[in-house]
This record gives C-alpha cells, sequence and structure tokens, in this order.
C-alpha cells in the first residue's frame, strides 16, 4: 500500500554496532575504498536479494573518519513492508516445515542475524543489536552527545602488541595531571576551527561536554571525551594538543588562545587514528526524540558562543 506521498510506508529500525576501523576508509562510502557503510550496505543487498526497491539507506549517529574504531556505533535504517517479509520469509518455510526449535524470532532479531551471516564469523564489523526505532528517533539528529576514547602508551607503559591496533604509543613520558589541566581548559561551547578539518557548510560550533585523562591499570593514558558532537579530526585535534602540552611545545595558555582564536597559529600533531574509539552514543527519553532532532537540525553560529559566554 502506498502513503499520501506515493511512496510506500516503511519501518524504522535501530541498530548497534561495533568495529575494527583499522581496514575501513573510515564510516562514510567513498568510491574504490572499503567503508564501513559500504560493507554493510553490500550485507544488506545480498540480505534483500530481489526485493521491492528502493535500497534502504543507512543513517549513522557519528562519521566515524578512516582508522578510527567504535564499539558503541548506532545506525537506524527505514525497512518497507515487502522488505520486512523478505527478512522473514525463511522463518516462516521453517514454521511450516516443523522446525523443532520452536524459536519465533522478531523481525529486527532476523535482521541482525541474517546481516551478520553475511558479514562472516570473522569479521571486522559486528551488529551487537537491533530493535525496532522508537517514534522520533533519528540515529545521528536525536543524539544528545557522543562519547569517545583515546588511548595512548607513553615512555615506561610496557608496549603490548596484542592492543596495538586501538593503542598508540610515544616515546615521550607525559604528566596525566597537565594533560588533564590542558583538557579541562577546552570544555565548554566554543568555535573549535582551529583543532578541526572543516567542511563547507558545516558548523565547527561544538559544547565539548566533559574531557579528561587517567591512566589505567597497565599505565596506558586514557583520554574520555563527550560532545553534543564532533567536528571532522576533532578528537585527535584535542587530543594532540594536550600532549603537545605534556611534551612541553606547547602552554595552556596557548590551548586557550587557539581555543578562542579560530586558527590553528601553532601548529601540533593530531593523534593517530588507530587510539580513538566510539564508545558510546547518548539520546533523550523517547518523547524528547523527536524535538530533540528538529533542535539539532538548526544550524549554530557565533551569537551561541557569544551567550554561553555570558
Amino acid at each position: 500500500m502506498l502513503d499520501d506521498g506515493g511512496e510506500l510506508p516503511t519501518q524504522r529500525f535501530r541498530l548497534d554496532i561495533a568495529y575494527d576501523g583499522t581496514d575501513f576508509a573510515g564510516w562514510a562510502k567513498q568510491p574504490g575504498l572499503r567503508t564501513v557503510e559500504g560493507v554493510l550496505e553490500a550485507a544488506l543487498r545480498l540480505v534483500l536479494s530481489k526485493s521491492v526497491p528502493p535500497m534502504p539507506r543507512f543513517v549513522v549517529a557519528g562519521r566515524t573518519d578512516a582508522g578510527v574504531h567504535a564499539t558503541g556505533q548506532v545506525v537506524h535504517l527505514d525497512l518497507t513492508e515487502p522488505q520486512l517479509a523478505k527478512i522473514t520469509r525463511l522463518q516462516g518455510r521453517h514454521a511450516e516445515a516443523g522446525d523443532p526449535s520452536g524459536l519465533v524470532e522478531s523481525p529486527s532479531t532476523l535482521l541482525a542475524r541474517r546481516l551478520n551471516g553475511v558479514l562472516g564469523m570473522d569479521r571486522d564489523v559486528v551488529i551487537h543489536h537491533a530493535e525496532p526505532a522508537a517514534h522520533g528517533f533519528d540515529a545521528r539528529f536525536s543524539a544528545v552527545w557522543r562519547h569517545y576514547r583515546y588511548r595512548l602508551a607513553d615512555a615506561g607503559v610496557r608496549k603490548d602488541p596484542l592492543l596495538r591496533r586501538t593503542t598508540s604509543w610515544t616515546t615521550s613520558g607525559l604528566d596525566v595531571e597537565l594533560l588533564d589541566r590542558a583538557a579541562s581548559s577546552l570544555v565548554g561551547l566554543h568555535d573549535f576551527q582551529a583543532y578541526c578539518k572543516p567542511r563547507p557548510r558545516a558548523t565547527t560550533i561544538r559544547a565539548l561536554q566533559a574531557f579528561s585523562w587517567e591512566r589505567d591499570d597497565a599505565g596506558v593514558l586514557v583520554a574520555r571525551l563527550t560532545a553534543d558532537a564532533f567536528c571532522h579530526s576533532m578528537v585527535r585535534a584535542l587530543v594532540g594538543a594536550c600532549v603537545a602540552v605534556g611534551e612541553g611545545r606547547m602552554s595552556l595558555d596557548e590551548v586557550v588562545r587557539l581555543r578562542d582564536g579560530g586558527k590553528r597559529q601553532i601548529d601540533f600533531r593530531v593523534m593517530p587514528a588507530r587510539g580513538l574509539t566510539l564508545v558510546e552514543i547518548g539520546y533523550p527519553e523517547i518523547d524528547l526524540l523527536h524535538a530533540r532532532a528538529t533542535e539539532t537540525r538548526q544550524r549554530r553560529h557565533h551569537g551561541h558562543v557569544a551567550a554561553a559566554a555570558d
């Protein structure tokens, strides 16, 4: 049945995903490159086979860069009734054949299982969970925060080769308290242009809600950053600025001056992607999902920063 707009009605699903970003050129599809989005779309195409178009699109909460990992990525996609029927048809055939298991799986569970089946046992992207999305849910625009973790093994820390894909190494010895002071100076609503790679028509104004450093039980330095959203390369640049302070190449005052100046007038290293992992996405209560999505679509401007500073 067609809706009033002449399109097939759809049901929205939320998928929770994890991936090792090492061999991916980031989330977003790019011609000739292996990406997380491209791999998932190829798997979905096989699952749906010759079902009715259009091909569903994965909408992601955080477009991770090349080499960045995720343990708590969130996406949504909209499936038509014929597409849902394609996913559930095989289960119906098993029931008709008297499948002794007696198990009846929901369409969302079947969707996750079949995508994982196509992706294979030895896969670097996994669907951990799938469920029908709440009304008003948008994986990208309904999110209120994204939480990242960056792992860095400095001098004196025993380097674990088994963790080399998720941990960066440095030969410098770093003072965790100094790193933490630098991080604290960056928290708040600011224009982070000096700590981003600006994209056309995209704002660089972000609310950095939390940024801290600590050492784990193995002595590895762990940065934790939470913001409403992050610009391209922003997390790795913020981590790099803190490391520059720890190495004595930048002062705390210079970190703030860059934050407020809008240009990267002081050079520092943007840290390697392999130490970075998207850990979790936060969403509001169900009745606030639609309102949050509407608010997020309204582009920020410098008046917001000035108001926050007053």
